[in-house]
């Protein structure tokens, strides 16, 4: 094993996706000199040429639709939308053709096109920079959303996503790309399959699922409830769709009670269905209703202070907790 940050996982599973396999290929904005704006293809376009890492114009558009088409040949493209809101700009190309030519062709034409973008708060890169859409994106009936929270699982995640035929978005939180987070990773190649959820802490009271960078206030929320007498089973879906419902359902049977993090809005975010799911599924199994502890319905504020009020922490997390003890 060895020690590993966040973002040099990102990198080093392009980097051994490229030197596996010569059909795939970067292509966004500023992603040579910069290797991205936070990094995340350093050294590559040093390292595989202007074939292989492609600096675009400023325009989503042009990079999906051209991500579509290269896929389409049999090249599988890597497209960097510079952050996540920037999806927006290219949402027919996502919606539409990346979505549902495989269907519309009766599997005749593939698209193994991996989009990797940015998202989530608390870098005050203020409103139209900081957004989490994953709610909207479980939306697109064909796109497979993934959300890692730790090197192991980004690395491993990533490369699974990138020898997918099938159109996959990769979501890395800003703070875990920036923050130096560390954690162990093999040095043999590994991969890691979509739809399988893990187990971040064990516990028997309370069900705490959560993804991304709430993973780890989830953890660090847990830890405190811990010193109380407080048992929390904290679980990282790692993809949303496909959604492990199974190791879900079974974490809720035994303690009866959930609460589900995120950083999306309240309304629309893939909390809510989560929760759901969960109603729908194991409704008779709960001793409490289904808490959620998301993000307000507002954007994102620039003020580092408000930011900071915005984005759901432990203190959130922990009364909601005690909240779903004493239903």
């Amino acid at each position: 094993m060895k020690q590993i940050t966040y973002l040099k996982a990102i990198n080093e599973a392009v980097d051994e996706e490229m030197q596996r396999d010569p059909m795939v290929f970067i292509m966004g904005e500023d992603v040579r000199a910069w290797g991205a704006p936070l990094g995340e293809f350093q050294g590559l376009w040093n390292k595989y040429g202007d074939m292989r890492v492609l600096d675009t114009p400023i325009a989503e558009r042009g990079i999906m639709g051209s991500a579509i088409g290269a896929a389409e040949t049999g090249l599988r493209p890597i497209a960097h939308i510079m952050f996540a809101e920037f999806l927006g700009v290219c949402w027919s190309e996502i919606l539409n053709p990346l979505c549902k030519l495989r269907y519309m062709t009766g599997g005749k034409v593939t698209l193994p096109v991996t989009i990797m973008t940015p998202s989530g708060a608390g870098i005050s890169a203020a409103g139209e920079h900081s957004s989490c859409l994953d709610g909207m994106l479980m939306g697109i009936v064909g796109l497979k959303v993934v959300v890692p929270s730790t090197p192991y699982d980004a690395k491993g995640l990533l490369k699974t996503a990138i020898r997918d035929d099938n159109p996959v978005i990769v979501i890395m939180h800003k703070k875990l790309l920036t923050s130096g987070l560390n954690g162990q990773i093999p040095e043999d190649e590994y991969t890691v399959p979509f739809g399988q959820a893990d187990v971040k802490r064990e516990g028997s009271d309370v069900t705490v699922v959560a993804t991304l960078l709430m993973v780890h206030r989830a953890l660090n929320a847990a830890e405190q409830l811990a010193k109380e007498g407080i048992s929390v089973e904290v679980i990282d879906p790692r993809t949303l769709v496909p959604l492990d419902e199974e190791m879900i359902l079974k974490s809720v049977k035994k303690t009866r009670r959930l609460v589900i993090m995120n950083e999306e809005p309240f309304t629309g975010g893939s909390a809510a269905d989560i929760s759901a799911m969960v109603n729908e599924k194991a409704f008779g199994q709960l001793a409490a209703p289904v808490k959620r502890v998301s993000a307000p319905d507002t954007p994102v504020p620039f003020s580092p202070a408000l930011e900071k009020l915005w984005m759901p922490d432990e203190d959130d997390l922990i009364t909601a907790v005690k909240e779903v003890l004493k239903a």
